[in-house]
């Protein structure tokens, strides 16, 4: 149906697809979204590898062998959420930001750049150039650290690709730059033996960027449109001529109702439902946001995908999916698991699937928190920002919440990727370089505690808040979670892989004070055999112990020195269920 397959079989570089006939834009919020659950989902037609993977969630939940050893071992990752929205130093979702009178992207953009009308995101692209940036060094200083896989953005809602992109030319080879940035990232990786991860946030960036067809209210140029208006006629004799504007801004959408309403607010998707007078836009788009993943898989091989949003899976007419119902991304992964037996000869990666429902042969993901009970259904990554996703000044860097969150989510059997903002240049700034070193001095000290574990029969104990163990509160990692006070109550709990119970004191102990742990006492009837030996990680001798009715006892040394967290090895207590 489309010109994308002859690039896509040809394998070279290619200029994006021609876009389909966009019908003139209706009267803004003036037509209902058509029913979404009425609206069968579209068959695409896209190039796959040949396999035993079909694309459809039965062929994939049948022929997945399930996850790969190495996820479990690894637990702790670093999330580089990094790319040209950094340039507005104001934050996550900068671009879209900068379109909203009032807003601090608005207002930085304003002195930094200019008026959106003249100057937009395009701009923006153009002149960021991260210099700095050397993964490399970055991914050595996150080893650390002790992270043991990565995961980095490929593309955003921005819609930039981060590669040499055969199907998208507003990529960052052509602009800005002029750097193979996931390639500089996936030899960083391999070359220093950890396992990376490849994200794609564009699957609601075809509404994402509304804001980008509005205008000022008020003001000197109250009613001149923004930048998002331009076509690929008006960049003639000027820096992006040739370069289409609507490959990058997508179309004006606002005549669907909610659209307008849902794009100025901070986050809000419009209501499910089908963008009905758009389904060849939407068949091209759909087609497009698969066969960029493609080119990532074929091109850099990466040990994972990603997809961000928010219901069952992509383009499913509901969530962030709203807009079109398709296939796109069961033959993503279809294509995706038939390259890996190809290349690998087996099939050891996996596909996140943001917040999808247990699916063998998804990974999901729980956003700025961790559960509050222990989550064997499948495997899962915490993940969270410190501070927020992109940079912007006056975050709160502090290596205890960092350590803490991980504690969180190993106790509950899974796994924490937590994103460190760059700055603009693509560095590190002096708070997150000194916080990376200090879980890295804990990492090596209390590390047999983390790395391939799994959760015990409880996954803690300590002060219960409203019916539930108190926990490290959800959101982007700051100064709650910083100065967020445990007592010496609270504990967490993991298996190690030498098969000895591990317990986590959230709150260091007094020197030479008593540490009584309840679950652990012969009363609450949780061990699997006698203790016989309870040891700290980090300190040179065996500890003195008691277990009691109530409690095991434990005798904290005068001369501990632990930070942030103390871990107790307690040897001949028990495995785990799971």
């Amino acid at each position: 149906m489309f010109l994308i397959a002859f690039s896509f079989l040809c394998g070279g570089p290619a200029a994006a697809a021609p876009q389909p006939e966009i019908p003139t834009p209706a009267p803004e919020n003036s037509v209902p979204m058509a029913s979404a659950e009425q609206f069968p989902e579209v068959k695409l037609d896209f190039p796959i590898a040949v396999g035993p993977f079909e694309p459809t969630w039965s062929s994939i939940e049948t022929n997945y062998p399930g996850p790969p050893d190495w996820l479990r071992e690894a637990k702790f990752g670093i999330w580089v959420h990094f790319g040209p929205q950094s340039a507005g130093q104001s934050g996550d979702w900068y671009a879209r930001n900068l379109y909203k009178p009032g807003h601090i992207a608005y207002r930085n953009h304003l002195e930094n750049y200019g008026h959106p009308s003249e100057v937009g995101y395009k701009e923006v692209l153009r002149d960021w150039n991260p210099t700095k940036l050397d993964p490399a060094a970055l991914t050595q200083i996150y080893r650390d650290a002790g992270a043991r896989f990565l995961i980095v953005q490929g593309v955003h809602h921005d819609n930039f690709d981060l590669w040499n992109s055969r199907h998208h030319p507003w990529n960052s080879t052509r602009i800005g730059p002029k750097r193979d940035l996931i390639a500089e990232w996936a030899n960083a990786a391999k070359a220093a033996g950890m396992r990376y991860g490849v994200t794609f946030h564009h699957e609601y960036t075809w509404y994402w960027w509304q804001t980008a067809f509005g205008a000022d209210r008020e003001g000197p140029r109250a009613g001149v449109p923004y930048d998002g208006h331009l076509r690929l006629a008006d960049g003639e004799g000027k820096w992006w001529e040739g370069l289409d504007p609507r490959l990058l801004y997508g179309i004006d959408l606002r005549e669907y109702q909610g659209v307008t309403e849902a794009a100025n607010t901070d986050w809000n998707v419009p209501a499910p439902g089908i963008f009905s007078r758009h389904l060849d836009y939407a068949h091209w788009y759909s087609t497009q946001w698969g066969l960029r993943m493609i080119d990532v898989i074929d091109h850099y091989d990466p040990d994972f995908i990603y997809t961000d949003g928010t219901d069952r899976q992509p383009f499913s007419g509901s969530g962030t999916g709203t807009g079109y119902k398709s296939d796109a991304l069961q033959r993503v992964m279809a294509h995706y698991y038939n390259r890996s037996i190809e290349r690998r000869g087996k099939v050891d990666t996996f596909s996140i699937v943001k917040f999808r429902p247990r699916t063998n042969g998804t990974v999901n993901t729980e956003e700025h928190g961790a559960p509050s009970e222990i989550k064997t259904d499948q495997p899962w990554i915490a993940e969270a920002p410190v501070g927020d996703w992109f940079y912007s000044p006056g975050f709160t860097y502090d290596a205890g919440m960092m350590i803490r969150y991980v504690i969180e989510a190993v106790a509950r059997d899974g796994n924490a990727a937590l994103s460190i903002a760059l700055l603009p240049d693509g560095s590190l700034d002096e708070g997150s370089a000194r916080m990376l070193r200090e879980v890295g001095d804990w990492m090596r000290v209390n590390g047999s505690a983390i790395y391939g574990s799994r959760a015990w029969k409880v996954p803690g104990e300590g002060e219960i808040v409203e019916g539930r163990l108190k926990q490290l509160p959800g959101g982007k990692l700051g100064k709650e979670h910083a100065e967020f006070s445990f007592g010496p109550q609270d504990f967490r709990f993991v298996v190690g892989r030498d098969g000895a119970l591990y317990a986590f004191a959230l709150a260091v102990p007094e020197p030479g004070a008593t540490v009584s742990i309840v679950s652990l006492g012969v009363d609450a009837g949780l061990l699997e055999s006698p203790i016989t030996e309870v040891t700290m990680l980090g300190h040179p001798r065996p500890l003195h112990w008691r277990q009691r009715a109530g409690s095991l006892e434990i005798d904290y040394p005068r001369d501990g020195a632990a930070k942030t967290a103390v871990v107790f090895r307690i040897a001949g207590a028990a495995s785990s269920e799971f």
